[in-house]
């Protein structure tokens, strides 16, 4: 659970340097937020993806919860599966963006990278989803998950 308020605290962190880099005319504001995105994309937010990725499995698998047994379950590790392979596709673009920005040619509006602000509030949403899942807990047994229970009914009246 930690992993994912990180990972989440992580994207609005981007979100907000993000959209101070689109919505200034200072270049050097924005060479800084195109210099720090890659960064903070390998460092931080890879590594939370992934941690929240394992101990989502981890948690699923050692509670009542299951990992197929609950629709809620499959559709946050669902969730958290997209997020996680559309950021790994997406560390090639922050990498482009920085390696812009240490060029001191580049003109401001090369640099400009409104694809972060569209990606980190898309992601805000994802995980913003994922949490309220985790939250709410709908109720809805997968075809695994009910015939689970009915073994397990059968098991205690025999």
């Amino acid at each position: 659970m930690g992993a994912s308020v990180g990972w989440l605290g992580a994207v609005v962190t981007f979100l907000v340097m993000a959209v101070a880099g689109v919505g200034t005319a200072d270049v050097e504001l924005v060479r800084a937020v195109d210099l720090i995105a890659p960064l903070l994309v390998r460092w931080v937010l890879v590594p939370l993806a992934f941690a929240t990725l394992v101990t989502g499995v981890v948690v699923s698998v050692a509670t009542p919860w299951g990992l197929l047994r609950h629709y809620w379950v499959l559709f946050k590790l669902l969730l958290t599966l997209v997020a996680t392979v559309v950021l790994l596709l997406y560390t090639r673009t922050a990498q482009v963006y920085g390696d812009l920005a240490m060029r001191p040619d580049t003109p401001l509006e090369a640099l400009r990278a409104p694809t972060f602000v569209v990606h980190a509030s898309l992601a805000v949403m994802i995980l913003v989803a994922a949490m309220i899942l985790a939250m709410y807990k709908p109720r809805g047994l997968t075809p695994r998950g009910l015939r689970q229970r009915r073994e397990h009914a059968a098991a205690a009246q025999s």
